[in-house]
């Protein structure tokens, strides 16, 4: 069994400095500036809030952020954060200055969780009940700064969310610049690719590394079955054709929800999508229709679903290229 090369792992790849990290200028700019007076004041990083879209770069940011501040980096989960205790164990494990204890997806901690939190950076310190006792230690902690990121920062205690001096809003990339992040990967690992591919790969990314990132990995996948190491216009377009991936990048769930509209003559009820998708409402809200709504392709209001001029263009492409499949496979 042929043993696993960090080499082939897009996620290897990691800016070394925040001066490597391609888009999210503002953010950089903000986060750059930031660590610079905390190394020129000798103190740790202010508390920072990473929010934005899934797959933008938030957990990269934190890491990145790590390397820059050169101390311990300790990582978490917010749905490890199941009580204070868990949390008290996390924070405590910080043993040196200046470390950054990263929190993901924070909003799915528990509200107790989030109360200890911001109390612990108010005391620098956590209270930890003493066993068959009432009587409560006060432990301090190391000087540490807490990055937070989330897709919801909604769900987040007011009083936390108000103890982040750094609040940094990520958004979606541009094509070019998803172009380059590619470009910068495949360099890091040491891939050869064709720039073609790379343009297309980008411009089905939806504005997301995370998304152009699996793709970029599936397009490799798709040259090394072919016993080659350069990654070809040709492998894309395989890899888009296996991953039922179209011209804008949306995959199969996308492309159904768009003819069952383009079918419809008024808007459809989101828990009619639901049932003919065989997807929880939930899913269809958060998921399926998140990338159609950036790309301007649906409309949603009170009535329902329905297509805007931009999404009727491309369904009735879709519909077209169902049809010549069809009929296709009839003349076989």
């Amino acid at each position: 069994m042929p043993q696993a090369d960090r080499r082939d792992d897009t996620n290897a790849a990691i800016p070394p400095t925040l001066s490597h990290v391609i888009g999210q200028r503002q953010v950089v700019e903000k986060l750059r500036i930031a660590t610079e007076a905390a190394w020129a004041d000798h103190a740790p990083l202010d508390h920072a809030l990473l929010t934005g879209p899934a797959g933008t770069g938030k957990s990269m940011l934190a890491k990145v952020l790590g390397a820059e501040m050169a101390g311990e980096f300790i990582e978490s989960m917010g749905s490890a954060l199941t009580s204070p205790q868990a949390l008290n164990g996390l924070l405590l494990s910080a043993s040196s200055p200046n470390a950054i204890i990263f929190i993901d997806e924070v909003h799915e901690a528990l509200g107790s969780a989030q109360t200890a939190l911001f109390k612990a950076i108010d005391e620098r310190a956590v209270f930890v009940k003493e066993a068959y006792s009432d009587s409560v230690t006060k432990l301090d902690l190391v000087p540490f700064t807490l990055v937070l990121a989330t897709t919801d920062p909604q769900r987040l205690l007011p009083p936390l969310r108000d103890r982040m001096r750094l609040v940094c809003q990520l958004s979606r990339y541009r094509t070019d610049d998803l172009a380059a992040l590619l470009r910068q990967k495949t360099t890091q690992l040491g891939w050869e690719v064709e720039d073609a591919a790379l343009t297309q790969i980008a411009q089905r990314g939806m504005g997301t590394p995370r998304l152009a990132l699996r793709l970029l990995q599936s397009a490799r996948r798709t040259a090394r079955a072919d016993g080659e190491t350069r990654i070809s216009l040709a492998h894309a377009e395989r890899t888009f054709s296996v991953e039922e991936v179209d011209a804008f990048g949306l995959g199969p769930d996308e492309q159904r929800y768009l003819r069952i509209l383009a079918e419809s003559n008024s808007p459809v009820r989101v828990n009619v999508l639901a049932t003919r998708l065989g997807q929880p409402v939930q899913s269809v809200v958060q998921i399926v229709e998140s990338n159609l709504l950036w790309l301007g392709l649906i409309d949603r209001s009170d009535a329902g679903r329905s297509l805007t001029a931009r999404g009727i263009e491309h369904a009735r492409l879709l519909l077209g290229r169902e049809s010549r499949v069809s009929t296709a496979s009839e003349e076989v």
